[in-house]
């Protein structure tokens, strides 16, 4: 602008000149709105140049100036006599005019600005809760701690409502653990020659939980009996699916659920085909349900139906699958480093009469509840890294379990009843030395004794076991480890003299040169056995094998609660046992195992039994 006007200064003809050419264009008043400081210069500039134009003024791309400076050139281009004062009166009043026009439009953004403002402020209000407050600078120190705090309270919300993590169990069921495990099995039951015929091994169990025998019936009449024989195979499976609770302050409950063919005790198997067969459905049972009490880590008292509280690793005395009902008290102390004492004992109901024994008589007879009292004593000791050792002793008292016989009884048919019925093991697998249990009175009815004789079978010995069991864990070759079991059972109550005395009627030997044969049974019994490789199967190719051997007289225990594989089951049997494992995952396991067992007393008895197992385990 300052050049321009140099030029003007200079050439006051040409300046004229201008004018007058720029009045013949009709430049006026009435000019565009545009013709402002920017036309103004341009006019300036062709005056001071001399040329002329005839086209219509550029517009510049330049803001155009404040009217004060545009009055003052105005004014300074009409002293210099290039614009006349009608045109520069006009130019000053459009640039007025425009100053006007922008300084409105300006107020109507302001306030339309302002309003928009105080509609954001009240929606930001109605979206705001009571109480909050708004600054408008929040230190960064400040900002951290707001997050921390919302996060913590977001996180505890979520974790109350199981909404941030869907697939974990809420806060009550962390306190839970589910298990179980499910098997399934191909069993192989073969009989060699040479057995005595099944006649000679009466069902004492099928009997004594079903109606009694006449044994004055004959050949009209025969009793059960077991097969000898004829070789069997069999699918079975086992299913099972517990659940522990913790209580909290030391109380903890638990339950377990499992298949079965029957409520035997120590058999969860169910074979395939049986319960009516053509895929009939199977039953569950109850196995398990207790509520323990742990005050502190080394005492447990536990009530219910739970696992065996005493050390038994020898499957010698108790079957694994066998679960004790009553109350037993844990405790160990370690009095030096990995030397510690422990101690067992418990009382267990195994018989409960019934509330209307006899059911089908006008006179009830007396209770004739049976009752176990167990106790053992041991010590754990690892005298190096690398041995174990365990040795415990128990006494188990069975009380109230042998057979007696009853006062007179008049007994009309199958349903009568005598007080000592009760007395009749209610389950029994094989083994065990039988007497009859019924005085049966001799009258019209039943011809004198000669007829309606039906019995009941009692067991003929009393029962207090003195056990002895031992471990050895060798871990040399670790991970590999050799595992010797070692158990020992004497029947302290056994009495040959009063068994033969009061009339037995199994484990008979064979009769020698015509004469009667007489009682065989023994009470004492023992096995060992030794494994080798893995102590668990975690991961896949984890092994072991074990080599035993077994002798376990008629009446050196209770053949009820004795191992349900060995022999089929009870006592009365010697043989060896030999199986392996391998871990085909960490869940998943195979077996197989074969047992070979004979009579010890009595007639002839021989079986071996083939197992292969899948063992799955969750």
């Amino acid at each position: 602008m300052a050049v321009c006007l140099a030029g003007a200064a200079t050439s006051p003809v040409k300046a004229q000149s201008v004018v007058a050419k720029n009045s013949a264009a009709g430049i006026s008043a009435q000019a565009p709105r545009q013709f402002g400081g920017e036309m103004l210069a341009q006019a300036a500039t062709q005056a001071a140049s001399g040329t002329e134009k005839t086209d219509n003024p550029k517009v510049s791309d330049k803001k155009p100036t404040s009217p004060n400076a545009t009055a003052s050139l105005v004014n300074a281009l009409v002293e210099k006599g290039v614009l006349t004062e009608e045109q520069a009166t006009a130019i000053i009043q459009q640039a007025d005019d425009e100053t006007y026009v922008g300084r409105e439009a300006a107020k109507d953004a302001t306030v339309q600005a302002a309003e928009a403002a105080k509609a954001a402020k009240e929606a930001a209000l109605a979206a705001s809760p009571p109480g909050t407050k708004h600054v408008s600078y929040v230190p960064e120190t400040v900002k951290r701690q707001l997050r921390d705090d919302i996060r913590a309270e977001v996180m505890d919300q979520a974790k109350r409502e199981n909404w941030a993590s869907p697939g974990k169990y809420p806060e009550w069921a962390s306190h839970m653990k589910f298990y179980g495990d499910i098997r399934a099995r191909y069993e192989g039951i073969f009989f060699p020659d040479g057995n005595a015929p099944g006649g000679f091994f009466p069902n004492f169990n099928s009997i004594n939980t079903g109606s009694p025998y006449d044994i004055r019936g004959g050949a009209t009449n025969p009793y059960p009996r077991y097969n000898t024989d004829q070789d069997r195979t069999r699918f079975r499976t086992r299913v099972r699916l517990g659940l522990n609770a913790d209580l909290g302050e030391g109380f903890t409950a638990g339950l377990r659920m499992a298949s079965g063919n029957d409520g035997s005790p120590v058999s969860p198997n169910q074979t395939f085909g049986s319960s009516g067969g053509y895929f009939s459905k199977y039953s569950i049972w109850l196995d398990r349900a207790f509520i323990k009490y742990a005050p502190i880590e080394e005492a447990k008292l536990s009530i219910g139906r739970f696992d065996n509280p005493f050390f038994a690793p020898a499957d010698l005395v108790w079957d694994p699958d066998l679960g004790f009902d009553g109350v037993a008290l844990q405790a160990k102390h370690e009095i030096m480093q990995d030397l510690v004492p422990w101690a067992v004992a418990g009382a267990f109901p195994i018989f409960n009469t019934d509330l209307n024994f006899a059911s089908n008589e006008d006179n009830k007879y007396d209770s004739e509840d049976k009752y176990l009292y167990g106790a053992q004593v041991g010590v754990a000791w690892k005298p190096r890294e690398n041995i174990g050792l365990k040795f415990g002793v128990a006494y188990y008292d069975f009380d109230n379990v042998k057979g007696k016989v009853s006062s007179e009884c008049e007994v009309i048919n199958s349903s009568s009843a005598c007080d000592t019925d009760a007395l009749r093991p209610s389950f029994a697998q094989r083994g065990n030395t039988y007497t009859p249990l019924r005085n049966i009175q001799a009258n019209a009815s039943n011809g004198n004794g000669t007829t309606n004789q039906f019995q009941y079978f009692g067991l003929a010995s009393d029962f207090k076991e003195l056990v002895v069991t031992a471990q050895a864990d060798l871990g040399y070759f670790s991970p590999y480890h050799i595992i010797i079991d070692g158990e020992y059972v004497q029947n302290l109550a056994f009495d040959r003299s009063a068994i033969v005395g009061q009339g037995a009627v199994n484990n008979i030997g064979a009769s020698f040169n015509g004469a009667p044969g007489t009682y065989d049974g023994g009470g004492y019994g023992w096995f060992v056995r030794t494994t080798v490789g893995h102590t668990e199967l975690e991961e896949f190719g984890d092994w072991n094998t074990h080599l035993g051997y077994k002798w376990l007289e008629s009446d050196a225990t209770l053949d009820a609660f004795t191992d349900s594989d060995f022999g089929l089951g009870g006592t009365n049997l010697k043989g060896f046992i030999v199986g392996g494992n391998l871990a085909l995952s960490h869940s998943v396991t195979t077996t197989v195992k074969g047992f070979s067992a004979n009579a010890i007393a009595g007639a002839p008895y021989s079986v071996d039994i083939l197992q292969l197992d899948v063992n799955a385990k969750f």
